[in-house]
């Protein structure tokens, strides 16, 4: 088996329920990564300085599907940025204000925005997330960013029947994708992380059946049925489970670095 790129979502997936990582053993996979040319991705639903956070020392030769893909970097190059334009902006922030329990972030590429109304325990998760959250008197007035997801939270029993709601309310404007916990990412349709490890198997010359992919959530499921080797956690929910080749040993066993290990030929 030939696997030139490992793409792994974080939450639930290469991090641990204490958002950490065995950094050692990971460190010398990583070592043994670049001596057979294997390329590292971190492709997640969140913001791209959160994620450069979790790699100090190496996130400037790592390449980071941020944003589930809307927002793509290597090696500290932008490789593709989406954009929601301004009409569905509005639109969308109108449809949610139905949504009395949910709350909402909206996501750019210089940061991500919410509004001063939200309550202190919401804005402190969001600030988990994104590292650039910026308070705002309301966010029909973000205007001076590329806009391209909104993170939206609700009560984590509501989230199934939410979904729904929110594909029938929104059409085809954007995805509603579940992204663990309470949380709901709406994206640009099309612009999902299998969209983003495209873009870089393009700049590298991989093909699909050299792409190994890890994921626990609704936003993995295109990542893992667009790549040769797909895994799914065992903490994962059942769906994602359905669409990778391989359920693998839970985010709390190290079950990313364990597989990594064995396609590396340990």
């Amino acid at each position: 088996m030939t696997v030139k790129m490992i793409a792994v979502d974080m939450d639930g997936t290469f991090l641990n329920s204490q958002q950490d990582y065995d950094r050692e053993t990971f460190n010398q996979l990583y070592q043994q990564m670049k001596q057979q040319n294997v390329r590292f991705v971190v492709a997640s639903g969140n913001q791209y300085y959160q994620l450069k956070s979790f790699f100090p020392e190496i996130a400037e030769e790592l390449s980071f599907v941020a944003e589930n893909g809307a927002y793509v970097v290597s090696e500290g190059k932008e490789i593709f940025t989406g954009e929601i334009d301004s009409n569905t902006i509005h639109e969308v922030l109108t449809i949610l204000a139905d949504f009395k329990e949910g709350h909402t972030i909206l996501c750019g590429k210089n940061s991500a925005y919410v509004a001063e109304t939200e309550p202190d325990s919401f804005v402190e998760h969001g600030e988990k997330y994104y590292y650039r959250l910026k308070k705002v008197s309301n966010l029909f007035e973000v205007k001076e960013d590329t806009l391209f997801k909104f993170a939206l939270s609700f009560p984590v029993e509501q989230v199934g029947e939410v979904l729904e709601q929110l594909h029938q309310a929104l059409g085809d404007k954007v995805i509603p994708v579940s992204s663990g916990h309470g949380d709901v990412d709406l994206i640009i349709p099309g612009i999902h992380k299998a969209h983003g490890l495209l873009q870089l198997q393009e700049l590298w010359g991989i093909k699909n059946h050299e792409v190994a992919a890890f994921g626990d959530s609704g936003n993995d499921i295109e990542m893992l049925k667009h790549a040769g080797y797909s895994y799914a956690m065992s903490n994962g929910q059942p769906k994602v489970k359905v669409a990778a080749k391989e359920i693998i040993l839970s985010n709390d066993e190290k079950g990313v670095l364990v597989k990594i290990a064995e396609l590396l030929g340990n």
